[in-house]
């Protein structure tokens, strides 16, 4: 991991000054989660442009999803709060949101907008990851920035099924860097089947309740197939 750091950081400044800033972070999360042992298949297609809506298992989703589709995630305000978290989600232009200030949602919404003009974003309705032997509750709240997007592009879900997911999901009282290291320190590969779903429409499209209670159908109805 050092050494792809290492190696593509320069590349990732001399691109910036050339006008190119997207260019290296999706190689260099989908890099480290070839690294840490990701083993990717996907099934179906994602859609250019798209809000994807994910279930949550491990910080590994955000390597895989980013290697492939080159996204921008959507996160909450709180993850802003580490110096160091906040400068490698600057790098792939993370939208912070803040759930809690109504006033503050205009202005999330055209952040949005504006990342979705670049780069597919991904948004991840539970708020938080799970254990993996099922979905959380779809945090209507978390889509109060893309509700009036709905119209405008592609909303997909997406799900994400990890062949031992109990071995890599990050849960519980389980420190970040205690998940990050058991993850580094499992043997062999770890297999990860994402599936792109069709997109949702008509009346799944009314509102962000709407929204999440279809999305969270689909992705629940792959994960059990």
């Amino acid at each position: 991991m050092v050494l792809v750091f290492l190696v593509l950081v320069p590349f990732h400044v001399l691109a910036s000054l050339l006008g190119a800033r997207n260019l290296v972070p999706p190689v260099f999360l989908g890099a480290m989660g070839r690294v840490a042992g990701l083993r990717v298949r996907t099934v179906g297609e994602p859609l250019k442009g798209a809000l994807y809506l994910a279930n949550h298992e491990s910080w590994l989703d955000i390597l895989a999803l980013a290697g492939r589709t080159e996204a921008i995630f959507v996160g909450h305000s709180g993850l802003a709060d580490s110096a160091l978290i906040r400068w490698l989600a600057a790098q792939n232009k993370t939208v912070f949101i803040t759930r809690h200030q109504r006033g503050s949602v205009a202005r999330q919404v055209e952040q949005v907008r504006a990342a979705l003009s670049e780069r597919p974003v991904v948004i991840f309705p539970e708020g938080t990851t799970n254990d993996g032997t099922g979905l959380l509750p779809f945090r209507s709240s978390l889509l109060a920035a893309v509700e009036p997007l709905a119209h405008e592009v592609p909303v997909q879900p997406v799900a994400l099924d990890f062949k031992d997911v109990r071995e890599v999901g990050w849960f519980g009282d389980e420190p970040g860097l205690a998940n990050v290291l058991r993850v580094l320190e499992r043997r062999g590969r770890i297999d990860l089947t994402i599936h792109f779903l069709p997109a949702l429409s008509g009346d799944a499209l009314a509102d962000r309740k709407a929204m999440t209670a279809a999305a969270r159908a689909a992705i629940e109805h792959a994960l059990e197939g």
